[in-house]
């Protein structure tokens, strides 16, 4: 029988639970389409750094509660003039502040070592976008949807959403979606690469964590080196890119995963991987 192990994340509108060696993250604040806050975003920031550090978590799940996954940025807040402190910071002292918000939030999520999805069970918007982004994979109930959403508000993009959005889709279809800020159903984010699988509303929170929970099963240091491939694909020259390929899997082949996987295969059943990186 599956027992839940919860994780305190010091606020009720951030969840955590793993669930066999899956930590599913929920954006909880459904009434305010799961937005951003000063309590839900550090929280955040926290639980990526944790549940990517933690032995214990083979695979990351992120969601929204309700029907949203996460509306972005608060937008009545950014007329509210709530927080005195920012207010009276320099632009230098902002734009730092900014990064390093940027930086553990996809920054630490696309960082993280092992398989992490995204389950959309509607919009994602502006930065919450960005966030799905920052994932490996995203699933998408039917009738969600995702925007760039800045053009709306007069910005220019914040947390990666370009470099993001351009590597998924390309630089013709990112301008277009960060120019017009439309709203792209579900359909045609499959369509264009934004998003890997559509699924049925009902369908989605058991089609997602299935998925993670596969990947959670695998060899994690296998999987830790294929996201290590798959970065430099982007970033290296193919002959440089060929090269770590081949020291990564001569290391692999070293491994009691390895072997494990070897004589499952022989044995034909299911190979029982260690869940480490070891």
């Amino acid at each position: 029988m599956t027992s839940d192990t919860i994780i305190d994340t010091g606020t009720e509108e951030l969840l955590c639970v793993i669930r066999d060696r899956v930590a599913i993250i929920t954006l909880n604040r459904p009434e305010a389409r799961n937005a951003l806050s000063d309590h839900l975003t550090p929280a955040l920031r926290t639980m990526i750094r944790t549940c990517g550090e933690n032995t214990e978590v083979g695979a990351l799940l992120i969601t929204g509660a309700g029907q949203a996954f996460c509306a972005g940025g608060n937008v009545k807040g950014m007329g509210a003039h709530r927080d005195k402190k920012k207010l009276e910071m320099s632009y230098e002292d902002k734009v730092a502040d900014l990064q390093e918000r940027q930086r553990l939030l996809t920054g630490a999520l696309a960082s993280v070592r092992k398989p992490t999805i995204a389950a959309l069970p509607g919009p994602a918007v502006g930065a919450g976008l960005a966030l799905a982004m920052a994932c490996d994979i995203r699933i998408a109930a039917r009738s969600a949807f995702v925007s760039t959403g800045y053009l709306r508000v007069a910005l220019s993009g914040d947390y990666g959403i370009a470099w993001l959005l351009t590597r998924l889709v390309g630089t013709a279809r990112a301008r277009e979606l960060m120019f017009t800020s439309e709203k792209v159903d579900a359909a045609r984010c499959e369509q264009i690469g934004l998003v890997n699988r559509v699924v049925p509303d009902e369908a989605l929170q058991d089609e997602a964590f299935a998925l993670a929970e596969s990947l959670a099963e695998g060899p994690a240091l296998a999987l830790r080196y294929m996201k290590n491939n798959l970065d430099e694909a982007l970033l290296l020259d193919f002959a440089t890119a060929r090269d770590h390929e081949a020291e990564r899997l001569v290391r692999l082949t070293t491994t009691a995963d390895h072997k494990e996987a070897v004589q499952a295969f022989i044995e034909k059943r299911k190979p029982v991987f260690r869940g480490n990186d070891n």
